[in-house]
């Protein structure tokens, strides 16, 4: 079965270094938890993070995995006065790998969110010339959600074009951190509970539903977000959240069912659940579900396996592998 992989990682150097000093003060046990020899799940090798070529298609072959959708780290830790021109070279180099392997590799444009007119004007660059597929924007931005009237350019040049905005986890805010997942703690449970344990994933589905609320998708009604991780927690608070935030409520056009069912797209991200599986079918519908696997944090070993034990109909394996990505992200058939 053809796969298709969305969330699937690139660490440029230039990038690296450069959000170094931001990532190490919003969380400062960071590199100890996620360093290479740590023992720790989803610490992978430098060598992994910024292959482009042999290694990652190896990899790729290995767990049946027909085309990951790259993305660049680290873009929304850079400052503005950098972040236009290391963005753009990291976008190139992107760029250059799906040139090689247009088979294999298709990308999401990292923006310099910090500078939003030079983000806007990046993702037009990547989309109309680079043929990029949309925008993966991890978390928020100088602790700003991208509700935030200074990135209107960027949801609106967005909503122009017709691509998605994947809304990946980034890097708690250094007061929640403090407040929520730090207080008397060991240093690396901390570090891990505020990261890849818990708090990228609470925090990521506060920013979405804050996109909600402030109004994003009546202003652009068809622009469209996906949310990794089974939707980041959102699907399974769906039933709750559209009870307890009515229109009388939000002042908004459309429930929040509408808008979870209309302008957002799951995809499990590695985590090979078929419960969540089964849950997700449910409340979102197989058309709103598309595959990731989180490379190189989490290995493509399962991602065959976890669609072949899938009770679901054939054709629905076949929309969530790859055919509601092929239609979303405009990918050939």
């Amino acid at each position: 079965m053809k796969i298709i992989a969305l969330e699937e990682h690139v660490l440029d150097p230039g990038m690296a270094k450069a959000s170094a000093p931001e990532s190490a003060r919003l969380c400062p046990g960071f590199s100890v938890a996620y360093a290479a020899d740590s023992g720790l799940p989803y610490c992978p090798s430098l060598e992994e993070l910024t292959d482009l070529g042999a290694g990652r298609l190896a990899a790729m072959d290995s767990g049946g995995v027909s085309m990951q959708v790259l993305s660049a780290l680290n873009a929304q830790q850079l400052p503005a006065d950098v972040a236009p021109g290391l963005v753009r070279a990291a976008n190139d180099r992107m760029a250059a790998a799906v040139a090689e392997y247009p088979d294999r590799f298709a990308a999401f444009a990292a923006l310099p969110t910090a500078a939003p007119q030079a983000a806007a004007a990046e993702l037009e660059r990547c989309v109309s010339e680079l043929g990029f597929v949309g925008t993966m924007i991890f978390g928020r931005t100088e602790e700003e959600f991208l509700d935030a009237e200074r990135f209107e350019p960027l949801l609106a040049a967005a909503a122009r074009l017709g691509t998605p905005v994947y809304l990946h986890p980034g890097l708690v805010p250094r007061d929640t951190a403090a407040a929520n997942y730090e207080r008397g703690l060991p240093p690396i449970a901390a570090a891990r509970f505020e990261t890849a344990a818990w708090g990228w994933h609470n925090e990521t589905a506060v920013h979405f539903i804050h996109l909600v609320l402030s109004g994003v998708l009546d202003r652009y009604p068809e622009l469209q977000f996906i949310l990794g991780h089974w939707g980041e927690l959102v699907p399974f608070y769906f039933e709750r959240l559209n009870e307890a935030l009515p229109t009388k409520a939000t002042g908004l056009e459309r429930t929040f069912e509408q808008y979870l069912r209309e302008n957002l797209y799951i995809t499990p991200s590695g985590m090979w659940s078929q419960a969540q599986l089964q849950f997700c079918l449910q409340m979102m519908g197989a058309e709103r579900i598309m595959f990731s696997v989180d490379y190189p944090f989490i290995g493509n070993e399962g991602a065959t396996k976890f669609l072949a034990d899938a009770q679901i109909d054939e054709r629905v394996k076949h929309q969530i592998a790859h055919g509601n990505a092929e239609r979303l992200l405009g990918l050939d058939a």
